[in-house]
C-alpha cells in the first residue's frame, strides 16, 4: 500500500518576484543567524536525506544562473548562505502518498547466495503523490521453491538519479521522428544539415541556436524549432550510486514530455543474440496533454538510458516487448486504437510500422477495450500473454490468451471467461472496479502474477501453468 513516509527531495522555483525578494533578504541577513538557520535545517532534514547539503549546493547553484542572467551576483556569499539559500528553493515530495499499483515483476539480475528452487526478484511500482504525478519505484524479494514471496524491508532513503549530460544522438532516428511529427522538412534540414551522424544535447542546441538567428523563420517554423526542443528533451540518461539499495531509486519525470508522469513501466528481461541479457521497459510519457510512448534500457538497475518510440505502431498505450527476438525480428505488443490489440515486427528496437491486429473484444467482459498486461511468457505450448479487458461498468478484469511461438501472429489459446475480477476488498480506491497488471513471471510451473488493486495499492496471485495451459488450449 502506498507509504507517504517516502519522500525526495527536489527543486522548488519560487517564482522571479519571490526569488529576487529571498535573495536581497539572504544577502542583508547577519553570518550568524545565517549559520544558527542552517544548523537549525540540517537538524530537521539531515535524517530524512542522504547528502542533503548536497542538494542544496545543486539548487544554489541553479539560483545563481538565474540572478546572473538578472545582472544579480552571489559570489560573495559563505558557504552556509549558500546552502541556507539552497534550503529555501528546496521542497519535499513524497513520491507514493496517493498510489503504489500496477507493478510489474521480473528476475533480478543478482541471483548469488539462494536457496536452490528460490529467485530473487525485482518488482516495478507506479508511484503517484500529489498532483497525480507518477514516477517508477522498485522493490526486491524473494520467490521460494513453494511460491512463498517475501519482500526486503525497502531503503531508508529515497533518491532521484543524477542525469547523464552527454547522451548521444543518432541523426538517423532523431530526423525520422522529426518526420513523423510532420515538421516542416526546410526547419529539420536546416537543423540536422548542422550536425554529425551522433551529437550531443549541446551541440543540437547550437545548430538550433543557427536556425533560429535565421531571419526569414515564421511563426509556424519558430514553433518547429520549439519541437525539436520538446524531442531531444525526451532522450536522457540517468544513474544512481551503487552504494543505493534498489528500494531507494526513483526515476521521477525530469523531461517536459512527461512532466505529468512516467505511466505504467513493462519490465522484460531480454535476450540477445548472443545470449546476454539486457532489461528494457516500455512507459507511457504524460505531459498534461498528449502521450509519447518511451523505452527504458539497463543492465544493472543503477544506469538507465531513455528514448522514444517512433512510428505507427507506437501511437497509444500498452506497449510490451517480447523477451527475445523472433524470426530475426523484435516482436512489440501494441494497442494503437485504443481497442484493440496488435502486434509489430522491427529490425529496429525502437522503430515499429505497419502493426498487425492481433485481438479484437469477443466477450461482454472486454466490450470496451483490451490490452496486454505486459511481455508475453515463453512457454513449450506457446507464448503466454496475460491481458486485460474492460466491461460493463468499466471494470477491469485480466485474462489470457496463447500465441504461436514460431508465428505469433496467430492467437492458438484463448480463455472463455476472466482469469482474475476485482473482489470485494480489491474494488474500493482511486479509480473503483480495477485489477491491471503490468508483467507477470514463472516460477517452478506457477504463473506469479502482481497486480494493481483499484489503482491505489498492489497485490499478488498465483495460478498453476499446467491448468491455465490446459484451460486456454481447450
Amino acid at each position: 500500500m502506498p507509504d507517504p513516509r517516502r519522500v525526495i527531495i527536489r527543486y522548488f522555483d519560487n517564482g522571479i518576484d519571490r526569488t529576487i525578494a529571498l535573495v536581497e533578504r539572504l544577502i542583508a541577513m547577519p553570518e550568524e543567524q545565517a549559520s544558527f538557520a542552517l544548523m537549525h535545517t540540517l537538524r530537521e532534514f539531515s535524517r530524512r536525506h542522504r547528502n542533503i547539503t548536497n542538494v542544496f549546493s545543486r539548487h544554489f547553484s541553479r539560483v545563481k544562473d538565474q540572478m546572473e542572467a538578472l545582472k544579480i551576483s552571489l559570489d560573495g556569499l559563505s558557504e552556509d548562505k549558500r546552502l541556507l539559500l539552497g534550503s529555501f528553493f528546496s521542497l519535499e515530495y513524497s513520491i507514493e502518498s496517493a498510489a503504489f499499483f500496477n507493478p510489474s515483476m521480473i528476475e533480478s539480475p543478482d541471483q548469488t547466495a539462494l536457496e536452490r528452487g528460490s529467485k530473487r526478484i525485482i518488482v516495478s511500482f507506479r508511484a503517484t503523490g500529489e498532483g497525480h504525478i507518477s514516477s517508477i519505484v522498485f522493490h526486491s524479494g524473494i520467490i521460494g521453491k513453494d511460491g512463498d514471496m517475501s519482500f526486503e524491508k525497502p531503503g531508508r532513503y529515497v533518491e532521484e538519479a543524477e542525469m547523464v549530460k552527454r547522451h548521444k544522438y543518432s541523426k538517423s532516428s532523431f530526423s525520422s521522428k522529426l518526420t513523423e511529427m510532420k515538421l516542416p522538412a526546410e526547419i529539420i534540414e536546416s537543423v540536422m544539415n548542422r550536425l554529425g551522424d551522433e551529437f550531443i544535447y549541446g551541440e543540437l542546441l547550437a545548430a538550433i541556436t543557427q536556425t533560429r538567428a535565421e531571419n526569414n523563420n515564421s511563426a509556424e517554423k519558430q514553433q518547429a524549432i520549439e519541437e525539436i526542443v520538446w524531442l531531444a528533451d525526451s532522450h536522457y540518461e540517468v544513474k544512481f550510486s551503487r552504494d543505493t539499495d534498489i528500494s531507494e531509486r526513483v526515476i521521477f519525470p525530469v523531461s517536459f514530455t512527461e512532466r505529468k508522469g512516467i505511466e505504467d513501466a513493462r519490465f522484460v528481461k531480454f535476450t540477445g543474440d548472443d545470449g546476454t541479457a539486457t532489461f528494457y521497459a516500455t512507459y507511457t510519457a504524460y505531459d498534461g496533454n498528449t502521450i509519447l510512448p518511451k523505452l527504458i534500457q539497463t543492465k544493472d538497475f543503477c544506469h538507465f538510458t531513455i528514448r522514444p518510440l517512433h512510428g505507427h505502431g507506437a501511437q497509444n498505450k500498452n506497449l510490451a516487448l517480447f523477451p527475445r527476438k523472433v524470426n530475426g525480428k523484435y516482436v512489440m505488443l501494441s494497442r494503437i486504437d485504443g481497442i484493440n490489440s496488435f502486434i509489430g515486427f522491427s529490425d529496429k528496437i525502437n522503430l515499429w510500422d505497419e502493426p498487425i491486429m492481433l485481438q479484437a473484444p469477443r466477450h461482454y467482459w472486454e466490450f470496451v477495450q483490451i490490452g496486454n498486461c505486459g511481455s508475453p511468457i515463453e512457454t513449450p505450448e506457446g507464448w503466454l500473454v496475460l491481458t486485460h479487458a474492460v466491461g460493463p461498468v468499466r471494470q477491469y478484469c485480466l485474462s489470457a490468451i496463447l500465441l504461436d511461438l514460431d508465428d505469433p501472429t496467430k492467437v492458438i489459446g484463448h480463455l472463455r471467461n476472466p482469469l482474475l475480477v476485482p473482489n470485494n476488498e480489491e474494488r474500493e480506491g482511486y479509480v473503483p472496479n480495477v485489477v491491471y497488471s503490468c508483467g507477470a513471471m514463472v516460477h517452478n510451473n506457477k504463473l506469479i502474477i502482481p497486480y494493481g488493486l483499484s489503482d491505489t495499492g498492489a497485490g499478488f496471485a498465483s495460478v498453476c501453468m499446467d491448468d491455465l495451459l490446459a484451460e486456454l488450449k481447450s
